[in-house]
């Protein structure tokens, strides 16, 4: 990723957070929430992986194709995944995103500024903007269900689960504008 020092390292430490929570959601009890976890896990690291400051390390040049082709698996793993429910679309997107910067950035090591399509970086542009406002209208909190059953374990909670895709939408936002 390009620009200050500081903002990439906070956006390192965003994702990187965002990823582990991911991973100890995969322990929940819930099915559905341990299969889209390891997702977005993968989703986190890679895009913590991605915005590591040029300035402190650049990446070698095999680095770039290599996510393609891992985000461009997780994408056709998201499609597949999508037959079974639509919430996977946006998993797909997110794959999509992911491996449009790595090749983007393939073309241009080092350099990413203004290399990318601004047709189809404008449309990720809204469509995580979009998501980030809606997931951020859903963050409100909400009355809790009377007689639920015990304490949530840290993988069940859905405030926590809005909170970690609202940021991780907030990153793809400040990572797509860099291109």
């Amino acid at each position: 990723m390009h620009g200050p020092a500081s903002s990439g390292w906070l956006l390192v430490a965003l994702c990187a957070v965002t990823g582990a929570y991911r991973l100890a959601r995969m322990r929940s009890g819930a099915a559905e929430q341990r299969s889209a976890a390891g997702g977005e896990a993968l989703m986190g690291f890679g895009m913590a992986a991605m915005a590591v400051p040029t300035a402190v390390f650049t990446p070698p040049a095999w680095t770039w194709p290599v996510y393609a082709v891992v985000f461009g698996a997780a994408g056709v793993h998201a499609l597949w995944a999508a037959r079974a429910g639509a919430h996977h679309l946006h998993h797909l997107v997110g794959a999509v995103a992911m491996t449009y910067m790595s090749v983007v950035m393939a073309g241009s090591p080092g350099h990413g500024h203004g290399q990318g399509a601004p047709l189809l970086t404008g449309a990720l542009l809204a469509y995580f903007a979009g998501y980030v406002l809606l997931t951020g209208v859903r963050l409100v909190p909400v009355a809790a269900v009377a007689g639920g059953g015990g304490p949530a374990g840290w993988g069940d909670r859905p405030e926590l689960a809005r909170a970690c895709r609202l940021s991780m939408g907030i990153a793809m936002v400040a990572m797509l504008l860099t291109l």
